[in-house]
């Protein structure tokens, strides 16, 4: 846990994509204390227009290069930890990519803990 859902405009070179993951897995481990080799990611490419951001929700300005990450996690987290979270990731995706911190959009899904299996059919978190 977390699982995060990464998806951007195709056309991205491998180490873009690998870069995102890179950033998206060393927040979590700060900002939001997931365990350190917790990394489970989807990473994925669409095409233009298979992507859909209002370019100004909110008094946001968006672009095509818009990137959704979304992470399922368990729930806990404070209000604060989050926000370090989303900070961490939009400013570390503009000074190691270039992506406005505009472009980054980000959606926590909380579960319960017993929601897991990580293989064998187990539910390891289950109490």
């Amino acid at each position: 846990m977390p699982l995060a859902r990464i998806d951007l405009i195709q056309g991205k070179s491998a180490e873009y994509r690998r870069t995102v993951g890179d950033i998206v897995y060393e927040a979590m481990v700060e900002a939001l204390k997931a365990p350190k080799d917790d990394r489970f990611q989807v990473i994925a490419e669409h095409p233009i227009g298979a992507l859909v951001a209002d370019e100004n929700y909110l008094g946001v300005r968006r672009t095509q290069d818009c990137i959704f990450i979304q992470l399922t996690l368990n729930a806990g987290r404070t209000v604060e930890q989050k926000k370090d979270f989303y900070k961490a990731v939009a400013d570390a995706l503009h000074a190691r990519l270039g992506l406005r911190p505009e472009d980054v959009f980000i959606n926590l899904i909380e579960v319960q803990k017993e929601n897991w299996s990580f293989g064998n059919g187990i539910a390891q978190y289950a109490e």
